[in-house]
């Protein structure tokens, strides 16, 4: 996910930032945010864990406030983010992958 999150980012915002630079710059921000969980969670103990955590209910967040921004504002995006309709367009992948994170990393705590 990280890669392809920073990768499709790094395309949207040299190709076309113009034409939607709110919802490019959201995608540049959950690509830093799944890069930072990759890597606590690659880091390991229990500090990299709780930040991982903390970062998918941020995450978590983000994709609830945004898709509810796209529904109830679509005019502020006119091109969909990851997020838009809460990842209407990523078989809601973006909603599903931060709580299936946390479900995770809150059942690595008990091991």
């Amino acid at each position: 996910m990280s890669v392809g999150a920073v990768s499709r980012t790094a395309f949207e915002i040299s190709t076309k930032f113009d034409r939607a630079p709110l919802a490019y710059a959201l995608s540049g921000i959950a690509a830093v945010v799944y890069v930072f969980i990759t890597y606590t969670l690659v880091r390991g103990g229990e500090t990299a864990r709780k930040a991982a955590l903390v970062c998918c209910a941020a995450e978590l967040v983000g994709v609830l406030a945004v898709g509810t921004w796209t529904i109830v504002d679509p005019s502020a995006f006119p091109e969909a983010t990851v997020w838009s309709g809460f990842g209407w367009g990523y078989v809601f992948i973006p909603v599903l992958l931060p709580v299936t994170g946390m479900l995770w990393l809150r059942g690595s705590r008990r091991s």
